[in-house]
């Protein structure tokens, strides 16, 4: 009997999902654990596993098509079986609505969407007779891509298209030089394109750039939805405490020393991760859950890591890090922020985390407060690690600093339990030796 493979639910708040692209064809053969297919939810772009062995008998959607969690998409059986859908009510598929402006469009896309380019075909203008043969720059244009280092509006683009202006020869008035209409107009009537630099001479700025409105992207509006439910329904409370890393700098440096030519590396925040985990362990109303009138303490601890993309953010999960060595975390750390920033995000990268961490201090954020990710039941928001000047013994000295403050669900816990946390946690961190010996 052919084997039904359904929408697979990718996290607890996925309704839907894009199937993006058939990886195995129908009349493919296909193992358990073998890629079937790219799936795209709110949050990314993921690689879907085929739950069974055999041939891929028929495909149920088609490429584009948003489905329903739980709702057939595919039949694998053995070659020559018959399809029988009797027992699932298939829920047709609805197509996935189509900007109108697909240049607009864009603008927004995620990086971990990595089959936009292929999916989307840019509008090409015809070109009117009498304009004379456009430059290679303006083909390029035509063809839904801009040359290196050029930013301009859709709106610009089509305009700068119509009037046979040259996108490299205008200077954009837009935020980070971004060329808008007003400067192709400008241009087109013989206005100012790219003069000389000015030096000291004073420069005409001509007239503000007009407003743009720039649709949400999928990630940016996934993000908007469950922050704003977690502020709304989350009654947070934040502590802050900060560390002594003078320890974790030297214990870091000594370690990549040895590692060197490995291709390994710790950071700081693989430390962090470490010692928020076995810190876990003594408070495990933290590493939590609010289940209607009770609280689901987790036996695992799984730290999600918050990875900056364009446009938003994406968690990915170092499952059981309490149980890790510090090498095989900072290994699988790097690895799945690369597999997210490249697209090839894994549906286990971004699952079942029980506690998150967001750290801005590559961004030299000085101290922040993070929202919990729901349904956990806290998140520790990581500053810069920064020299600054301290007391030792009684005299001025430098010292490494670091700032955490940890927001917590105020139904779950108390500011007297977090603040213990954060004890604990500077435990580890200001003896770092013991995040090696566990």
């Amino acid at each position: 009997m052919a084997e039904i493979v359904t929408m697979p639910k990718l996290g607890f708040d996925m309704a839907e999902g894009t199937l993006v692209r058939w990886v195995k064809k129908e009349g493919d053969k296909v193992e358990k654990g073998e890629l079937l297919a790219e799936i795209e939810t709110d949050k990314a772009t993921v690689e879907v596993e085929s739950q069974y062995s055999g041939v891929v008998l028929k495909h149920l959607v088609s490429e584009g098509s948003t489905v329903p969690v739980s709702k057939p998409i595919a039949a694998v059986g053995q070659a020559g079986e018959k399809v029988d859908l009797s027992a699932e009510a298939a829920t047709p598929a609805k197509e996935e609505t189509k900007a109108v402006d697909k240049s607009a469009s864009q603008l927004v896309d995620q990086p971990t969407n990595r089959l936009t380019d292929q999916q989307t075909k840019p509008q090409q203008a015809k070109s009117a007779p009498t304009k004379p043969a456009p430059s290679s720059a303006e083909v390029a244009e035509g063809n839904g891509r801009l040359p290196a280092g050029v930013r301009a509006s859709p709106l610009a683009r089509r305009i700068a298209q119509e009037r046979g202006v040259n996108l490299q020869a205008v200077r954009g008035s837009g935020p980070k030089g971004r060329i808008t209409r007003k400067d192709i107009e400008s241009a087109a009537l013989g206005g100012a394109t790219l003069p000389p630099l000015p030096g000291l001479a004073l420069v005409e700025l001509g007239p503000p750039p007009a407003d743009e409105r720039i649709a949400l992207s999928r990630l940016r509006a996934a993000i908007g939805r469950r922050m704003t439910q977690a502020r709304q329904e989350i009654p947070h409370f934040y502590v802050t405490h900060e560390y002594d890393l003078d320890r974790v700098m030297d214990s870091r440096a000594q370690a990549n020393a040895l590692l060197e030519g490995s291709g390994e590396k710790l950071s700081v925040n693989d430390f962090v991760i470490k010692a928020a985990a076995l810190a876990l362990r003594q408070f495990p109303n933290l590493n939590a859950k609010l289940d209607g009138d009770a609280v689901v303490q987790f036996g695992r601890v799984n730290i999600g890591v918050a990875v900056a993309v364009e446009n938003g953010l994406l968690t990915v999960v170092c499952k059981d890090a309490d149980r890790k060595p510090l090498r095989q975390i900072a290994a699988e750390v790097q690895q799945m922020a690369e597999r997210v920033r490249s697209g090839k995000v894994h549906s286990e990268d971004i699952e079942g985390s029980t506690f998150s961490i967001s750290n801005l201090g590559m961004f030299d954020v000085f101290e922040f407060t993070a929202i919990i990710n729901p349904p956990e039941a806290a998140i520790l928001a990581l500053g810069a690690a920064q020299k600054q000047a301290v007391v030792k013994d009684g005299q001025v000295a430098v010292g490494t600093r670091m700032r955490a403050t940890l927001s917590v669900d105020h139904r779950v816990s108390d500011g007297a339990e977090g603040a213990k946390y954060l004890q604990a946690l500077g435990q580890y961190l200001e003896n770092p030796m013991t995040l090696f010996m566990q």
